[in-house]
């Protein structure tokens, strides 16, 4: 299988460099690497120009500068700075990967999911499980259900990628391909590597802190179709977890905000299924109790 990775960044300096170290330390690389400056103004295209002149797999590419934004997130920048690179790719590729640029790689990654593509021609979309450091220096898993693949590591076989385009480039998005990807039949999956997760060099909320991170989720949930009394139930379970009170509450107030707002959502078939699916989650749970 032909692999094309595509790797977004803007302003990574700190930190691309050793994403590029650990790509180039895979024991299967990819057959074309193209790296997408989406307006750097650090030293982060230099980088990555400086790794393509060394390897003949790799490329790199300069996005048109795009408009300032107070939230890169919320426009879903980074998604479409990976779609306009997969649009001037030069390989006929069966697999396109997008990677994040803050993320270290154990050597088997590339090659391990490969290998569960080929074994399993119903997998849509593979990505792995991520671990990120906490502030005391631990190393934990990011908690994710299987079905659920990090919009940081997402590989798409070819027809399902094409099947469920366009994406649409909004919060959500990363949630959004693979529910579509389900409804057309396609699975969904992320895999525990042999070598350990990819390590996540900057945690969820680095950018903004988590509170604004948590709101921003209840966003994604409202884009993806999640219905309001599943996110009041998930937010209760947590504040039942004893979470800190103020993430469960953000994630409620940025599900209305959106509502309120009318910000875009995924198509109504695709929500449908969400719907159908959350309320039958509930139901079996509530059956396991019942019993």
């Amino acid at each position: 299988m032909r692999l094309a990775v595509v790797v977004p960044f803007l302003n990574e300096a700190e930190v691309l460099g050793r994403l590029l170290s650990s790509i180039e330390a895979q024991e299967r690389r990819p057959d074309r690497l193209l790296l997408v400056d989406d307006g750097s103004e650090d030293d982060s295209f230099r980088l990555a120009a400086a790794f393509a002149e060394d390897h003949p797999y790799a490329g790199v590419l300069q996005r048109p500068r795009q408009a300032r934004s107070s939230d890169r997130l919320a426009r879903a920048s980074e998604f479409l700075a990976f779609q306009w690179g997969v649009e001037r790719l030069d390989l006929a590729w069966d697999v396109v990967a997008k990677l994040d640029a803050d993320l270290e790689l154990p050597p088997c990654t590339l090659g391990h999911l490969l290998e569960r593509l080929e074994e399993d021609q119903t997998l849509g979309i593979a990505g792995t499980f991520l671990s990120e450091r906490d502030e005391a220096g631990v190393v934990r898993r990011v908690s994710a259900r299987e079905c659920h693949v990090h919009g940081a590591t997402k590989f798409y076989r070819r027809a399902c990628f094409e099947q469920i385009a366009p994406v649409p480039p909004i919060l959500g998005w990363d949630t959004i391909d693979e529910l579509t990807a389900q409804l057309h039949g396609w699975t969904t999956r992320s895999f525990a590597l042999p070598g350990g997760d990819p390590l996540h060099l900057r945690p969820r909320g680095a950018y903004d802190g988590l509170l604004r991170a948590h709101r921003r989720w209840g966003e994604c949930a409202y884009a993806f179709g999640e219905p309001l009394p599943v996110t009041m139930l998930l937010a209760g379970r947590e504040l039942a977890d004893r979470r800190p009170p103020l993430g469960p509450v953000n994630y409620v107030a940025g599900w209305l905000s959106a509502a309120l707002r009318r910000q875009p959502r995924a198509a109504t078939e695709v929500r449908a299924f969400v719907r159908r699916a959350q309320y039958g989650r509930v139901r079996d749970r509530l059956a396991g109790r019942a019993r």
